[in-house]
Parts: C-alpha cells; sequence; structure tokens
C-alpha cells in the first residue's frame, strides 16, 4: 500500500513538473533573437506617455531591441495589443507628424530613415533603418501571439480630404479627452459599445474637427443623436449606426458640407489568416522533439529517485517485508 502511494505522489509531481517546464521550453521573447541579416542586440523597454491611453487601447506587452549586421544598427520597437483595432490605433497616434503612407503594409507610414507598420495585433517602429520586404516577412515569422482579426472599417466612412496624418481612433473616455475635448464621454456613451474617428479638416476660416461615432445598432444611433444634437454648439447627423459631429465649426457651411459626404453602407469584412510560427511545419518538428527531450529527462530522473528511495527501504529498518512475495499454495 505504501508503495502504490509514493507511485501515485511520483505521478502527481510529474504532471506538476509538466504544467511548469512545458510552457518555459516552448514560449518566446516578443521579438526573436535574430531575422534576416540582423542579430538582436540591448533590449530595454520604450517609455509610455499617456499610459491611460495606451490602456484604453489594450497594450499588452512592449520592447525595444537594437538590431545589429556589421556596422549596420537600427532600433526595433515593439508594441503588442489586444487586438488589430488597438493597433490602428496606436498606428494613427504615433506615426510620425511629418511620414507618408508606406505599400508595406495596410496600415503603415514611412519617413527617410524609418518605418512603422501594423501587423495583426502588432506595432512595430523601425528606427535608424526601413526594410526589405524579404526582411519584414522574416520578422512575422519569428514574433508570436499574432491575432488576425480584420481592421475596423470605421475609418472608410472619413471623407478623404483631411489633414495629411490627422486621423485618430478613440475607443474610450481618456482618447476622446486626448483628441476631442470638446465632446463630454458622457455624450458618446461608450458603455453602449461606441467607437469614433476624428480627423481635422484645415479650412480658411478655422480648422473643423469632424468625429464620427459608430454604434452597435441603428436604434442606438438614432437615440445618440439627440444628445449630440442638444451639446452646445454642435452639429451632428445620423446615418444608419453613424453619427457624425462637429463641435462649434468656424465655418458651418463647410461642416454640413463635410457631414453630408458621411453616408452609411453595409461592409462585409472576412477573417484574415496571418502565418506564424505554428504554422511552420518546421517548428512543429522542433518543438515535439523537446517535449520528448523533457518527458525523458522527467521520467529518468523519477525512475532513479524512485529506485533510490526503494533500496534505501530494503537496506533499512523502515519496512524490511515490503517487498516480500507471498504464495499461497492451492493445491
Amino acid at each position: 500500500m505504501k508503495s502504490s502511494r509514493l507511485v501515485l505522489a511520483s505521478n502527481v509531481d510529474v504532471r506538476v513538473l509538466l504544467a511548469f517546464l512545458i510552457p518555459a521550453a516552448l514560449s518566446a521573447a516578443l521579438l526573436p533573437g535574430s531575422f534576416g541579416a540582423f542579430q538582436k542586440g540591448a533590449v530595454s523597454q520604450p517609455t509610455l506617455t499617456d499610459s491611460q491611453i495606451w490602456t484604453e487601447y489594450g497594450l499588452r506587452e512592449s520592447e525595444a531591441a537594437v538590431f545589429e549586421n556589421g556596422p549596420a544598427k537600427f532600433t526595433l520597437t515593439a508594441y503588442r495589443l489586444q487586438d488589430s483595432t488597438g493597433a490602428m490605433a496606436a498606428f494613427e497616434w504615433q506615426r510620425p507628424q511629418k511620414s507618408t503612407a508606406s505599400n508595406a503594409a495596410v496600415y503603415a507610414a514611412e519617413t527617410p530613415d524609418s518605418l512603422m507598420v501594423v501587423r495583426g495585433n502588432y506595432l512595430l517602429n523601425f528606427t535608424g533603418f526601413k526594410p526589405a520586404a524579404a526582411d519584414l516577412q522574416a520578422l512575422y515569422d519569428g514574433i508570436v501571439n499574432v491575432e488576425g482579426a480584420p481592421f475596423p472599417t470605421l475609418p472608410g466612412h472619413m471623407p478623404s480630404q483631411g489633414a495629411p496624418n490627422s486621423e485618430r481612433y478613440i475607443l474610450g473616455p481618456a482618447s476622446l479627452q486626448k483628441f476631442n475635448p470638446a465632446i463630454p464621454p458622457s455624450v458618446a456613451a461608450f458603455h453602449l459599445g461606441a467607437e469614433a474617428q476624428l480627423a481635422v479638416f484645415h479650412n480658411p476660416k478655422g480648422d473643423i474637427n469632424l468625429t464620427i461615432f459608430e454604434y452597435p445598432t441603428p436604434q442606438i444611433a438614432q437615440k445618440q443623436i439627440v444628445v449630440f444634437q442638444n451639446l452646445p454648439g454642435a452639429v451632428a447627423k445620423r446615418t444608419g449606426t453613424l453619427v457624425a459631429v462637429t463641435v462649434a465649426p468656424p465655418d458651418p457651411d463647410q461642416a454640413e458640407r463635410l457631414l453630408s459626404q458621411v453616408q452609411y453602407h453595409g461592409d462585409v469584412t472576412f477573417q484574415e489568416h496571418i502565418a506564424t510560427r505554428k504554422d511552420n511545419i518546421g517548428n512543429l518538428v522542433v518543438n515535439a522533439f523537446v517535449l520528448v527531450g523533457i518527458l525523458l529527462i522527467i521520467c529518468v530522473v523519477g525512475g532513479l529517485a524512485v529506485g533510490a528511495l526503494r533500496m534505501s527501504r530494503w537496506r533499512g529498518k523502515g519496512n524490511p517485508d515490503g517487498d516480500t512475495v507471498i504464495s499461497l499454495h492451492l493445491e
């Protein structure tokens, strides 16, 4: 009976060890140790300002690393957010004011010596280097926990004449206060599931901030338009699930023209598959061998421990008859 309890305890210990060792063996850092010809060097934590906005956008972790290839050196900063919506919102907020659009990704901006791209729920910022397509793909293959949900369609409803890089995506009270404090959070009603896209439009009489709120249903939007219209100085319009509003516009005629361009139309989006390391059969084989190795080590160590314990009990005085064989002479 004592031997059975000992084996049972050993099995429990094995399960506990597996629970801790297997995730540790298969986990990976936020940024890979290398990609292409570049090797990872010093690692640090990027400085985050406006932490409430980062929290609202769903920041999970961030990392800045220096990558080197001979004399070539640059810094890569990665932000992993909760989903692609948060990554897109962070991109509109963090991209350089004087950057231009890049064809490196759906959401990408570049300067002469930098590139910022969105990859699923990742925001990647290259400083001092603009990687080629092959280098980007090698990096994409090395990052983990990539979420491939489609980007929100709300930015597509914004008129196209906005000032370059003035767009901001709003997900809650913190980002609303930062980018358009003229609208109170109680009017926006984020608890109803609202999200918003903002853009600035230049006008000789003064800039116009146009914000488009999107609600889950047309019925909610129909109720909220009344609240927006009661806001002093607000000019608002509802179309479908959208409520477009500008507060105290310097040119009411131009504001009306902008509002007239906001039209609701249904969009069908499909889940975008983003290849990760899990899709690489080579990584699967390597991880399988790692798992087998861990299991073998645990079995060998556990077997030696159980054998040594039984030997010490056999030689000692604890239970000298514990392993005695009992024969029944039934003839």
